[in-house]
C-alpha cells in the first residue's frame, strides 16, 4: 500500500476463495471492493462513505492473479470529492471507474446531530411482495 496527497495505490493478491467458478474467475465484486477501498484511501478522511460509482470491467482476472489499483482524487466541491481508479493486472487494466465520495461530518452509524437516529437500513420486501 501506497498513500501520496489525494492518491493511492493498494494490491491484492487473488485468491482460490474469490472464484465465481470452477474455471478460476475471480467475482468481480473482489475487483470492485479493492477499487472502492483505494478510492476512500485516496480520500483519506475518517469519515469517507461511498455515494456512487461508475465503473467498467474490462478484462477478466484469474485467481493467483496480482492486481494494483491506482486511484487519484480529481474535483473536489465541499464535502463531494470525485475520484479516478484504475485497477490494472497482468495484462493491463481490468477496471476503469469514477467514484463519487463524501465526507461525512459524523461517522454514518452515529446518533445524528440533534438527536435523531442514525440512517436506518433499507426495507427488504419478501420475494413475490406487494409493496
Amino acid at each position: 500500500m501506497e498513500l501520496r496527497e489525494g492518491s493511492a495505490e493498494v494490491e491484492l493478491l487473488t485468491r482460490p476463495e474469490m472464484a465465481a467458478d470452477e474455471q478460476g474467475l475471480v467475482h468481480g465484486g473482489f475487483v470492485f471492493g479493492l477499487a472502492d477501498y483505494a478510492a476512500m484511501l485516496a480520500v483519506n478522511e475518517p469519515n469517507v462513505v461511498l455515494a456512487s460509482a461508475d465503473v467498467s470491467f474490462l478484462k477478466p482476472v484469474r485467481v493467483g492473479e496480482r492486481l494494483l489499483a491506482i486511484a487519484a482524487v480529481g474535483d473536489v466541491e465541499g464535502r463531494k470529492h470525485r475520484v479516478h481508479c484504475a485497477v490494472r493486472g497482468a495484462d493491463g487494466d481490468v477496471l476503469q471507474g469514477r467514484f463519487t465520495c463524501v465526507v461525512t461530518r459524523q461517522h454514518v452509524l452515529e446518533p445524528r446531530e440533534g438527536g435523531g437516529a442514525g440512517p436506518q437500513p433499507p426495507a427488504i420486501a419478501a420475494p413475490g411482495a406487494v409493496p
